[in-house]
């Protein structure tokens, strides 16, 4: 089913990709909407202020271990509070942008969108936390 989901948005996005068919368009397209993400997730933090941000060190113990994952469960992502209902929407708008991109350029480059999640997940399920990218 998934693979049918992200065919089905691969083949949309090309019947309605019209203006930025050129490569170099597409490349200028994919850094251009990932800077409006980073802005979105940002504007969270600075404007509207649903979410914050609570960063120090981290303090690890000695025998901590990558073992079942436990060193995750002492990190975490240093944001405090709930995204809101306005900026949830504003940050999937942007990444749904992102994506229409990122799949302009595998139909550009005639990769399957789904062939590359799979891959991916097969590497990060084969190098667990030792997948350092």
């Amino acid at each position: 089913m998934t693979d049918l989901i992200c065919d089905e948005f691969q083949n949309t996005v090309s019947k309605y990709l019209v203006r930025h068919q050129s490569i170099l368009d597409i490349l200028s397209k994919i850094q251009e909407s990932t800077a409006r993400v980073n802005r979105s997730a940002v504007k969270t933090i600075t404007n509207c202020g649903c979410l914050q941000v609570h960063a120090e060190k981290k303090e690890l113990s000695p025998d901590a271990t990558f073992d079942d994952f436990a060193i995750a469960k002492l990190l975490d992502n240093n944001l405090k509070g709930k995204i809101c209902a306005d900026c949830k929407e504003t940050l999937e708008n942007e990444l749904g942008k992102t994506l229409f991109y990122i799949a302009a350029l595998c139909n550009s480059m005639d990769i399957n969108l789904y062939d590359v999640i799979l891959k991916e997940n097969k590497k990060l399920s084969t190098l667990r936390i030792f997948n350092l990218t």
